[in-house]
């Protein structure tokens, strides 16, 4: 006998399967040709029809390009929120800026945010990340953003995005503490 929970779970996990394949605008076909199942047993699990084996599970996840883990794990406060009276800012000592963690960094994760506060009449410092693409918003203050020879003045509620491999700087141009939101994607290699 099939419980209520185990029916909910069952869709709840057929979703994200067909929600990430239609991301990655991959077919049932070309999916279940991948996983190693049929086409109309992967329809049924989209649908939270039937319940694929771990080793089922494990070949939509590999076709997926995506851990086990993905379609099973629930959202809990822990993994997915950040309470703004819990973030903690930390510092480097190459560094005059102080760092606090936006997101929580489970595997798999595509994005980090953090908020950075840079002191007044701060000298202009490359930023050395491990992001392939990068965004920040400015909060409150100036920002001078130098990308290869250009400079940009970003002031508050301006936002730049912009490739990591291309050589950066910042700089807080304000009398006053700057405060930047920073959004990264890690590399993949």
């Amino acid at each position: 006998m099939v419980t209520t929970i185990e029916k909910d779970t069952a869709l709840v996990r057929g979703s994200k399967i067909r929600s990430l394949r239609q991301r990655l605008k991959l077919t049932l076909d070309e999916t279940a040709t991948a996983a190693g199942i049929s086409k109309p047993f992967l329809s049924q699990v989209e649908r939270g029809l039937a319940s694929p084996s771990i080793y089922s599970l494990e070949g939509i996840a590999n076709a997926l390009g995506v851990k086990v883990q993905y379609f099973v794990d629930t959202p809990s406060e822990e993994r997915s929120v950040c309470r703004a009276n819990e973030l903690k800012f930390f510092g480097f000592a190459d560094s005059a800026n102080l760092f606090a963690r936006m997101t929580n960094l489970p595997a798999g994760r595509q994005l980090e945010a953090m908020l950075v506060r840079m002191p007044p009449g701060q000298k202009r410092s490359e930023v050395t990340t491990h992001a392939v693409e990068e965004f920040i918003y400015v909060i409150e203050g100036h920002v001078s953003l130098t990308l290869e020879d250009k400079t940009f003045v970003l002031l508050a509620r301006d936002s730049a995005h912009y490739e990591s491999t291309v050589p950066h700087s910042w700089a807080n141009t304000a009398n006053k503490e700057s405060v930047v939101m920073w959004v990264g994607t890690p590399t993949l290699f």
